[in-house]
């Protein structure tokens, strides 16, 4: 039968005290440390113990019990093993030395011994199995997330007479905090966006699940400012994550026809512009993270007349932040260096190019978070058929 916890122990104390006459008992089982999980015949509380090496005294075990004048002593320590590995300690003893009778704590040694490993076993492994359930769960709700971020993502990025996307996405874990996305407004405009949520697992998934529904529903409102957008964002952010979470989060519109991008950064790393005379631009005016504060104190935005051929990089923060072996990162200036050298490289190639950098750079360094990575380069300017 499933029997709970302190049930177990409640029996075990029952049949020790009641029906042996154990006259003091401490139980101790290990979880971050050695902790008292049942005592009787001793008041005061029972500290935590940081060294199994106490259990293996050679003599008398002394044990400080707050609010007791002396120590309590303890000739016999019993240990339960599990499979070789210690999972409790028993320290027992009589509550007043008798020399008439026999001590209970001896006559009942092998009874005691058995009944505790039987008892510890038994909430060791209804502790395993309790455990095993909550990782199956857990697993189930990142298998959920991480199937609910594939769905947020665009599988398919436009490459047209105009302009040519491709985007790259590699999660840390299972589940990221990363989203990038791209949509056309009409036959004149085009959006997109990167954003980086704080946190991951499941809750980050929902948040940004959350967000790019309630972006794209802001952008169908017609003749919206990014400046509206931003401020309806914050306001969405604030209300889902309650100041739990924050976004950082780039946008750009941009006019096909005209070839003006305008953009706001909300606290996010830099886009790059890059420019086929060799020069390049960062892409950082705007506010802070959106769902930092209620109200967001001042937003700039951004403005510029796009040239032809000009390519568009935007990142997460674990692109610039990765480290090498000596724990140098890889830096926004190498970043703006590789994509110039490989300016003539179609998108897809340019991205797949930019992750084999990031591999050998890091060499045996592991990656520390997500990585996203969304270019563009703007062939010609027109209307978007």
């Amino acid at each position: 039968a499933n029997v709970p916890t302190e049930k177990l122990l409640a029996l075990y104390q029952q049949t020790l005290r009641d029906s042996l006459g154990i006259g003091k008992l401490i139980l101790f089982a290990k979880q971050e440390t050695w902790e008292c999980v049942l005592k009787f015949g001793i008041d005061g509380e029972i500290p935590n113990v940081t060294d199994e090496a106490f259990f293996n005294q050679k003599s008398a075990i002394g044990l400080d019990v707050k609010g007791a004048t002396e120590k309590e002593t303890f000739d016999i320590v019993i240990p339960v093993d599990q499979d070789g590995v210690p999972i409790a300690y028993l320290l027992v003893g009589d509550s007043v030395e008798d020399q008439i009778r026999m001590s209970p704590v001896i006559k009942h040694m092998r009874f005691i011994q058995t009944l505790t490993n039987v008892i510890m076993v038994a909430i060791q492994n209804k502790r395993l199995v309790e455990e095993k359930i909550h990782q199956e769960r857990v697993a189930k709700e990142l298998e959920l997330a991480a199937e609910m971020q594939a769905l947020l993502v665009p599988h398919k990025m436009p490459s047209n007479e105009l302009y040519e996307l491709s985007a790259v996405y590699k999660p840390h874990q299972q589940v990221g905090g990363d989203y990038y996305d791209f949509f056309t407004l009409n036959d004149e405009e085009m959006v997109m966006c990167m954003a980086d949520v704080s946190g991951k697992g499941v809750s980050a998934a929902f948040l940004m699940a959350n967000f790019q529904a309630y972006l794209r529903s802001i952008f169908k409102m017609e003749k919206i400012s990014l400046e509206t957008v931003i401020k309806e964002l914050n306001d969405q952010v604030m209300n889902s994550a309650r100041g739990e979470k924050y976004i950082t989060f780039f946008v750009a519109k941009c006019n096909t026809v005209t070839g003006v991008l305008e953009y706001i950064n909300c606290g996010h790393n830099p886009p790059v512009l890059c420019h086929e005379d060799g020069s390049s631009e960062l892409l950082s005016l705007g506010s802070i993270g959106l769902g930092m504060f209620e109200e967001i104190p001042t937003i700039k935005k951004g403005s510029l007349e796009l040239q032809r051929n000009d390519v568009l990089v935007c990142y997460t923060d674990g692109l610039v932040e990765l480290e090498n072996e000596a724990q140098q990162e890889f830096g926004l200036e190498k970043l703006e260096e590789f994509v110039l050298t490989n300016f003539g490289c179609t998108m897809q190639d340019l991205n797949r190019k930019i992750m084999s950098e990031l591999e050998d750079y890091r060499g045996t360094a592991p990656y520390i978070d997500d990585t996203a990575l969304l270019s563009c380069r703007f062939h010609a300017f027109g209307k978007i058929s």
